[in-house]
């Protein structure tokens, strides 16, 4: 299959799956999205070895074509510690971090542009099927400031960290900062445990969960740095906004 028979034949089967009939437009834009959305919606349930044949080959092309950074195309700013502005399901490092929600199953707005949704796509449709595992034998939400590992699939990176940042819709308490701190001690705790080299960490609840940008940055810095002087783990600062780069540029 070329990657446009792959993009059809994967919209066609989960409109069928869902019992859906509709025209599949002809736009690669539109088809792209409607493709998104559809894997964003569908439920943690069981998938044909078929289906996951035909998606593994259409996400590793898609990753390919968008271009996958190693850790050793980036040079470090401080001893383990990397500054990265870019698209974190591209990145190739043992382990990238993901800003879950308590649920933990994944973003389920169609395209939405959060981090969790776009993990989720690009990983494929077993990510939420080996979280859905993980959270029925764990018979409750995920707590805040926790964290759990799971493959990768997809994705250039081996493993995903998943960890729940505090939310903040008001003011900044101490308890917001202890529980952001505690998400990357957490995670790399969970990398240690597991050996892993290299980890990549998103900007852990500044989005919708609203946590200050800066305060976030320096609780992160100083985690990390914390760990690191006695466990020399390599860790990259990854960043989307630009004002995050500045505010971590600042920092390191």
């Amino acid at each position: 299959m070329t990657q446009d028979e792959r993009r059809v034949w994967l919209i066609r089967a989960l409109l069928d799956e869902q019992g859906y009939r509709n025209e599949i437009p002809r736009d690669v834009f539109e088809q792209k999205r409607l493709l998104r959305g559809l894997f964003n919606v569908r439920p943690p349930e069981p998938i044909s070895d078929e289906f996951l044949t035909v998606q593994d080959a259409y996400l590793k092309e898609a990753i390919r074509e968008k271009g996958v950074t190693a850790l050793s195309d980036l040079k470090p700013l401080k001893p383990h510690q990397y500054l990265w502005r870019g698209d974190i399901t591209t990145l190739e490092v043992d382990a990238i971090v993901n800003a879950a929600n308590s649920q933990m199953l994944g973003c389920f707005a169609p395209n939405h542009g959060c981090i969790d949704n776009a993990i989720h796509t690009f990983a494929g449709v077993q990510l939420r099927l080996a979280c859905n595992e993980i959270m029925q034998r764990q018979g409750h939400e995920e707590p805040t400031g926790t964290a759990k590992i799971t493959p990768g699939f997809n994705l250039p990176a081996k493993y995903v960290l998943h960890t729940v940042g505090p939310i903040v819709s008001g003011r900044l308490a101490e308890k917001h900062c202890k529980e952001l701190a505690s998400c990357y001690q957490s995670c790399l705790a969970l990398a240690a445990e597991n050996g892993l080299l290299s980890v990549a960490f998103c900007c852990i609840s500044t989005g919708v969960f609203g946590f200050p940008q800066r305060e976030a940055a320096r609780i992160a810095v100083e985690t990390v740095t914390a760990f690191q002087r006695d466990c020399p783990i390599d860790v990259v600062f990854n960043v989307f906004k630009e004002a995050d780069l500045a505010i971590y540029r600042r920092l390191l």
